[in-house]
């Protein structure tokens, strides 16, 4: 057994001597002071490494990059020779991810995008195919690519294989003249030229209002650029064309650069993305016109009725869920393969445009409802294992919660609530944001779906919520424990305090997050209605409370903010017990007087609201009260608000004045 390893062994190393000195005269060849040779190398390198990674490896290794770099870019070098280098740094890139690292390393990114300069066409495609493999690699840092002014030049061509586009590179590219270097290209007489110029602007106008201002003027050849696009979406041009070319329209209307009642926008743009989702197009272009068209019309109620009477789209959405169906048209098996392998887009498409069809008009949202087995569907993809399945499934039983109709029969006779709560049992950020404010309108007042929810242990999640470091989750956490304390008896009050703990409560009410804090307050003042619930809760944590009142009345807060407060202390006042604690507190009497000479008329109202419950007669001790309060000066001040311009709170003073002269 040692002899034949030992024999094995050395077979191994003198292969591999042979590999390397084969390598290395590869290399050597690339130094040869004859230009002609040194073509002829790089010729048979380019042969060598085809499909062999270990000869790739080896050349890397032996130091062949920096030289053919060299070679790339100097101006002494024949155009063939630079073409040739090109083409083996694609086939070195084509290996391992070691190699790409390798070629990062040895800046091969500066000099291919310093090639797209030249003006060989053959070259600059040899460059651009180099870098379209190193930059779809994961390893390679992709922010290099928009460092380059040059790169605007060719544009077009290297739309393809650009993985990602922040507001950064649009704006890098903006101000290198990106959009006078690719407009002329929309009219240029080779399809793909248009198509990939046409891609670059549906890049650069994605959520950029300054390129997408910019767009509406432009004029090529004379034509607005909007225009331009109205063309290619004509029903004669390729489908690829009229998508695209309505995407640059949508995402230019969606920026602000075009009216939603644009003609552009609702006689072309909008019916052509309908087109696009009905069932003769292929699964890609019935998926992004969908996702497309849910984006045109998600910020815009009458675009919203408009798609929903346009070619019967949402019964034409149904077909989604059915694809491909068992007498599929499709005769091609392997075409077949991959839509049985991609029909889970075809719903997550879909549930995003019901979403965004239902998500202000009530009319519509019992269209979609009525839709055959809708419900159903929608509860089937809460449990989907696509998690962009799921979360577009929530996104659209989210639209769907907002009505009063929908909660109180769809919604409880198929017990939605019940896979959303296992949805936010274990589920990323972006899901329990959706799910969470799904419940919120699952918790009001209202729904039928409010005592099964309680029943099912859901105030322990909820508060688990509000100490999330997202803020949309503290939220709504917090305001779908708001929602639960609406009118909610002793019990369900009482165990919201207990799961929330005080500390916590008092914690969200100085959470940085403005809105946290309106729905704490929101809470605050559920919690605190009812004179029982409000002397029971008080007598246990009104220190604290009081505390808080007073550190938000004190501190730089919104008018909202403010009133909100004032509110939950007019709630106080109103408690048999409760009211003591603010009349034995003079620095608290003193800024209710402050409040009720304010400037802003709704802080005025609250403040008085308070003290008309403090002096209230048919209450114990409502005459001591009444006494000290005349006493500090509140008397001449509702005297002067019964003369206040704004009627409410003219009125609310003189109730509180009859309430001295009874």
């Amino acid at each position: 057994m040692l002899v034949s390893y030992v024999t094995y062994v050395s077979v191994i190393f003198v292969l591999m001597q042979e590999v390397t000195a084969t390598s290395r005269h590869y290399v050597d060849r690339l130094f040869d002071p004859d230009p002609q040779k040194v073509l002829q190398g790089v010729i048979d390198m380019k042969n060598a490494v085809i499909g062999n990674n270990k000869q790739k490896a080896n050349l890397i290794v032996l130091g062949a990059v920096p030289r053919l770099l060299y070679l790339l870019q100097q101006s002494s070098s024949s155009l063939e020779l630079r073409r040739e280098c090109s083409v083996v740094l694609g086939s070195l890139a084509m290996g391992t991810e070691n190699n790409i690292k390798s070629l990062v390393d040895c800046h091969i990114i500066p000099a291919l995008l310093q090639g797209l300069l030249c003006p060989d066409l053959i070259f600059i495609e040899a460059c651009l195919r180099c870098l379209r493999t190193v930059f779809i690699s994961p390893v390679t840092p992709v922010q290099l690519l928009y460092t380059v002014g040059c790169l605007v030049h060719v544009l077009p061509a290297v739309h393809q294989f650009v993985p990602l586009f922040t507001p950064e590179h649009q704006t890098v590219l903006f101000n290198h003249g990106a959009i006078q270097n690719i407009a002329p290209l929309l009219i240029s007489p080779v399809y793909k030229v248009r198509m990939q110029a046409l891609k670059c602007f549906s890049v650069l106008a994605y959520e950029n209002t300054q390129v997408s201002m910019t767009l509406v003027n432009v004029l090529v050849d004379g034509e607005l650029l909007s225009q331009v696009f109205v063309r290619m979406m004509q029903r004669d041009q390729p489908i690829e064309m009229q998508l695209t070319a309505a995407k640059c329209l949508t995402y230019m209307c969606r920026a602000g650069a075009i009216r939603t009642d644009d003609t552009c926008i609702v006689l072309k743009t909008l019916p052509c993305l309908v087109r696009m989702c009905s069932k003769e197009h292929l699964l890609e272009e019935r998926v992004e016109g969908a996702e497309t068209l849910a984006y045109l019309m998600e910020p815009d109620v009458e675009l919203q009725r408009i798609a929903s009477t346009t070619d019967h789209l949402v019964a034409m959405l149904a077909d989604y869920f059915k694809y491909p169906s068992s007498v599929s048209a499709i005769t091609d098996i392997k075409r077949l393969d991959h839509d049985l392998k991609h029909a889970h887009e075809l719903r997550q498409a879909a549930f995003k445009l019901y979403a965004s069809l239902g998500s202000n008009d009530e009319d519509i949202r019992k269209k979609i409802t009525e839709t055959e087995n809708m419900m159903d569907r929608i509860v089937s993809g809460l449990s989907e294992s696509s998690i962009k399945v799921r979360l577009a499934a929530v996104r659209c039983l989210h639209s769907l919660s907002r009505s009063v109709q929908q909660l109180r029969t769809s919604f409880h006779d198929h017990a939605v609530w019940k896979p959303l709560m296992k949805l936010l049992q274990n589920a990323p950020d972006e899901v329990l944001v959706m799910a969470s404010s799904t419940l919120c309108n699952l918790l009001l007042e209202f729904s039928p779906s409010k005592e099964p929810i309680l029943e099912s242990g859901v105030i322990e999640l909820l508060c688990s919520l509000t100490q999330s470091d997202s803020p949309a989750l503290r939220v709504n956490g917090i305001w779908a424990l708001m929602n639960m304390a609406f009118q909610a008896d002793q019990k369900v009050k009482g165990e919201i305090v207990r799961c929330l703990g005080t500390e916590q409560l008092f914690r969200l009410l100085s959470d940085p997050d403005t809105n946290v804090l309106m729905k704490t307050l929101g809470l605050l003042r559920n919690l605190l209605s009812t004179r029982p619930h409000i002397d029971q809760i008080m007598s246990s944590h009104g220190k604290q409370i009081m505390q808080a009142v007073t550190l938000i009345l004190e501190a730089e807060h919104s008018i909202e903010v403010k009133e909100q407060t004032l509110c939950i202390l007019a709630n106080i006042a109103d408690g048999n017990t409760a009211k003591e604690l603010i009349m034995t507190n003079d620095d608290m009497l003193q800024k209710i007087k402050y409040y009720m000479g304010h400037s802003n008329v709704k802080l005025q109202l609250a403040a008085t609201f308070c003290i008309s419950n403090l002096i209230w007669n048919e209450e114990d001790g409502s005459q001591e009260r009444q006494d000290k309060l005349r006493e500090m000066g509140f008397v001449d001040i509702l005297h002067k608000l019964t003369q206040a311009p704004d009627p409410n709170l003219s009125d609310r003073a003189k109730t509180a004045m009859q309430q001295y002269l009874a």
